[in-house]
């Protein structure tokens, strides 16, 4: 007779563990306890050796499906004679939350079993479903420090939580219709109405066309009828989204399939845990009005994460347009009466229930490239699931930048990214980073001894980070966003980092995009990058990608360009900023030469949401049923580094036009990957990292990568880290953990580092 404490760390609390390790525990006849604490759980087992060697093997092999236990440590103590296992009370303090999880098969169907006493009942979970991070008040995961708190379980559901055989025995969101959280219908006016069954007004009200405020999982969703024109329509002018797509959630997997084409791989994300929107390919015939997505082959699609959500849909039995609950520019509410009070012009009604959300979360999105998921906005179901680097030995806050906006914290050897906030261009947007800043650190029981942000001054982030008066360290844009996608796949020095995005202030003053940033050991340097050229009007080219376009064509043809995009008298003042540099800045921004493409296409002049212009370069491209070539950009060593003039390129775009718009979108992209291609031929490394928000077109890292891996290179892009700026914090953390000194430039195989020799 042996007794051995383990300490196990990982996602282990929230997850149904404590029950299972209690059954294994009885099953081998052992005796001891299991009880969270701070940082996981603490097992103390006693009885046979050879029975706690078999306990061992089963806790790695059959833990819960949500579980990630990992073994820090086993210390071997003296016999305590004890006779029984037990569920010890919880120690307090710090632990890794555990993220939503969406509805299990086993509630759904006791939600559809009129037998079942959570018959129709939309808050049923069990061990294996139901809210986590986001009703946390504190850690460990007990009822007790949850909005949970407010509903004392009832007899029977106290009979379940008490059984071991019951799949909610240890449950700590257990409910059911006579304790638990209850719905409200609501008018505009947040007068509750009194139907006879709330879930039948509602889908009901959406038949009829109406917009419904839903109180969700982690926050508020505006809900219509996706079907419908005129609601759609409707919901756009009131929420001032004239063309960004809506996200669409299906009443089932079956009804998905209907509306998109979904591979093996998008139909295992998009029926996880996580429940996320993915990004998939509509079919022609599906049902859904044509103003859900304009212009655009792809449907942001997703299934019920909750059982309110798959009972109003199943009553409904038509696919719903579900988009972020809040007003223009603000975050997602998750209070009812901030609901009741903001979304009141733009929802009929309001769906209401009476669980508070303690943590709010937008739904998290992704797309699959390459066969791997690549998620573009971590939040719900993802977020705060840690990112491991051993190397973090200090506890750093990380407030990422100004658009895309999530920080993040680390000790401990992981680095916690916070759920999406979105951009900080509003009040109530910095309200929400200040209230992360409280509140996220302290509920991991984080206190910073550092902050890090943006090298950009005038970042809400980087006032933020000024503001909490903790050892500030200012972090190079571009090298934050590689550092955040190396810590993903645990990369070390050497490699080159492409970076392409849209907007970063470099370290030389002027505005990046289009970097090659090589990292050796403790130092990186700028290698390459694209051409710069002026952008007239400066912010306002970022809304206009028809003044992206006249910076190219000046860049190109000097004095002499024209654009027929603008009256004359407008045509003329640009082209005189462009002269003198007057309130147009230099920039090397592929982002905007991607803007500039579009709009010499034709495709889009004004940008209503970011991205607009280079998704519809992308989607033309898909189009494309011809292959031609445009000249390749030219590599040009100018003060020790590689200038990638794509001047040649952006001539025979314009010279070409009797090719037609697709052909030439899909030319355009198959000449900036062998730029890249080329590029890291020339500098010679063979690891080459993919990052930057231009890396979320799907033709592009497609392409790049297999242009890559077929010269025999190795490329990595981001999956679990957005590659754009939501995934910033991480590569900030990084840094100011293990600052990196920047190099002065220079060209490869400078005899002073050997490069062509050395990373081969």
């Amino acid at each position: 007779m042996i007794r051995t404490r383990l300490t196990l760390g990982g996602v282990v609390q929230g997850v149904g563990f404590r029950p299972f390790i209690y059954r294994l525990a009885r099953a081998h006849s052992l005796a001891g306890f299991i009880r969270n604490h701070a940082g996981g759980v603490e097992i103390e087992l006693e009885g046979p050796a050879s029975a706690i060697a078999q306990f061992r093997i089963r806790l790695e092999t059959e833990s819960p499906p949500h579980a990630t236990p990992q073994i820090l440590s086993t210390t071997p103590l003296s016999s305590a004679g004890a006779q029984e296992f037990i569920i010890a009370p919880s120690a307090p303090g710090p632990a890794i939350p555990t993220p939503d999880l969406a509805l299990c098969d086993d509630c759904k169907s006791d939600t559809d079993n009129p037998a079942n006493r959570r018959h129709l009942y939309p808050f049923t979970s069990c061990t294996n479903c139901g809210p986590r991070f986001s009703i946390v008040h504190s850690l460990p995961f007990d009822r007790a420090r949850t909005s949970m708190r407010d509903f004392p379980q009832c007899d029977a559901c106290e009979a379940e939580y008490a059984d071991p055989s019951n799949r909610r025995f240890h449950a700590q969101t257990n409910a059911c219709p006579a304790c638990g959280p209850r719905l409200t219908w609501c008018d505009a006016a947040g007068q509750t109405l009194a139907p006879a069954s709330v879930l039948a007004a509602a889908a009901a009200a959406l038949r009829q066309g109406a917009t419904i405020a839903l109180k969700g999982l982690a926050g508020f969703q505006l809900l219509t009828l996706a079907s419908n024109h005129a609601a759609v329509a409707r919901l756009r002018t009131r929420k001032s989204r004239p063309r960004k797509p809506f996200a669409v959630m299906a009443p089932s997997l079956a009804a998905a399939e209907e509306l998109a084409t979904i591979t093996p791989t998008e139909r295992a994300f998009l029926t996880s845990p996580a429940a996320p929107i993915v990004l998939l390919r509509a079919k022609p015939t599906a049902a859904i009005a044509t103003n859900v997505a304009p212009a655009n082959p792809y449907l942001g699609l997703m299934l019920p994460s909750t059982p309110l959500h798959h009972l109003l849909l199943r009553e409904l039995k038509a696919p719903i347009v579900a988009t972020s609950g809040n007003p223009p520019g603000a975050p997602i509410i998750a209070d009812n009466a901030e609901a009741l009070r903001d979304l009141a012009p733009i929802a009929d009604f309001f769906l209401l229930h009476d669980r508070d959300i303690i943590h709010p979360a937008d739904d998290s999105v992704l797309l699959i490239t390459n066969n791997r998921e690549q998620i573009l906005r971590r939040a719900r179901g993802f977020a705060p699931l840690p990112i491991p680097h051993p190397s973090i030995t200090r506890p750093i806050l990380a407030l990422g930048a100004q658009q895309k906006s999530a920080l993040a914290v680390a000790a401990f050897g992981q680095i916690f990214p916070a759920p999406h906030i979105g951009d900080l261009d509003t009040p109530a947007a910095r309200a929400r980073l200040a209230a992360h800043i409280a509140t996220f650190p302290a509920l991991l029981g984080i206190t910073p001894e550092a902050v890090a942000c943006d090298l950009h001054p005038d970042y809400a982030s980087t006032r933020a980070a000024r503001q909490t008066s903790l050892p500030l360290t200012h972090v190079p844009h571009h090298l934050a966003h590689v550092l955040s996608a190396m810590a993903e796949h645990r990369l070390s020095p050497p490699l080159l980092g492409v970076v392409w995005d849209g907007t970063g202030l470099g370290t030389d003053g002027t505005i990046w995009g289009g970097e090659f940033l090589a990292l050796d050991g403790p130092t990186y340097h700028r290698a390459a990058h694209l051409l710069p050229f002026r952008l007239p009007g400066a912010e306002a080219a970022i809304r206009e990608p028809r003044r992206a376009a006249l910076g190219v064509l000046h860049a190109i043809h000097g004095d002499s360009a024209h654009s027929a995009h603008f009256p004359r008298a407008e045509h003329a003042i640009l082209s005189a900023m462009l002269t003198s540099g007057l309130q147009s800045p230099l920039t090397t921004s592929a982002g905007r030469l991607f803007d500039a493409a579009a709009s010499l296409l034709g495709l889009c002049q004004r940008s209503s949401f970011e991205g607009e212009a280079a998704m519809a370069l992308e989607f033309a491209a898909l189009k494309s049923r011809i292959s031609i070539a445009l000249p390749a950009a030219e590599l040009v060593n100018h003060q020790d580094r590689l200038i990638i003039d794509w001047r040649p390129t952006l001539a025979a775009l314009i010279a070409a036009s009797h090719h037609g718009v697709p052909n030439l979108a899909a030319a355009f992209h198959e000449a900036l990957a062998q730029a890249i291609l080329a590029v890291a031929l020339r500098l010679g490394y063979n690891r080459i990292l993919l990052t930057g928000g231009c890396f979320q077109n799907r033709i592009l890292t497609e392409r790049t990568t297999k242009l890559l891996r077929e010269a025999g290179l190795t490329p990595y892009s981001s999956h679990q880290i957005p590659c754009n700026d939501g995934g910033l914090a991480v590569g900030q953390i990084i840094f100011a953990a293990s600052p990196m000194n920047e190099e002065n430039p220079h060209v490869p195989g400078n005899p002073r580092t050997g490069a062509l020799d050395r990373r081969r």
